[in-house]
């Protein structure tokens, strides 16, 4: 069942993120890595600035969470993670598959540039990844993201994505 998460989910959604970027550790570069991969500053401050969470469960146990932003003419995807144990059943497929149908308009995602599972995974799901001068002027203009992080990053679109400054 997909839910809209609430304040009392709050430590599940911590949880959940940070057994499920340990995926990344040793694949991102070094100095983008820490632990936790997210702390409960960084998860409010998100959650402050508009990340809205919701939950794949199952017999009442939260087994993934995707969030998603809305910044006027796009909304992000934000911080989907799947905990370790339920990966490969389909769990982020839902979420994500939900929270496109609930957007608005187009749908930017960006990931690490060394997390090619997450990149094929939204590949999968028909977005495509957008050209380094496209991702460069995304990332700065739609997230709130260190500079290191985006020279370490992609953005991906869904395929209604149009580039505005293209003819």
């Amino acid at each position: 069942m997909i839910t809209r998460c609430t304040q009392k989910d709050f430590p599940e959604i911590y949880e959940i993120i940070n057994d499920a970027a340990a995926a990344y550790k040793g694949i991102i570069p070094q100095d983008r890595w820490h632990e936790p991969y997210m702390s409960e500053e960084e998860l409010k401050k998100q959650v402050e600035e508009g990340v809205q969470f919701w939950s794949y469960s199952e017999n009442g146990e939260i087994l993934g969470v995707m969030g998603i932003q809305d910044k006027g003419a796009v909304t992000l995807i934000r911080h989907a993670y799947v905990r370790t144990k339920q990966r490969s059943k389909g769990v982020g497929s839902r979420l994500l598959e939900y929270l496109c149908t609930i957007s608005p308009g187009p749908v930017l995602i960006g990931t690490w540039a060394e997390a090619r599972w997450a990149i094929a995974f939204y590949q999968k799901h028909g977005f495509r990844l957008l050209s380094e001068e496209e991702k460069n002027s995304l990332l700065h203009k739609y997230w709130s993201i260190p500079e290191r992080q985006v020279e370490t990053s992609v953005v991906l679109a869904s395929a209604d994505w149009k580039n505005k400054d293209t003819p």
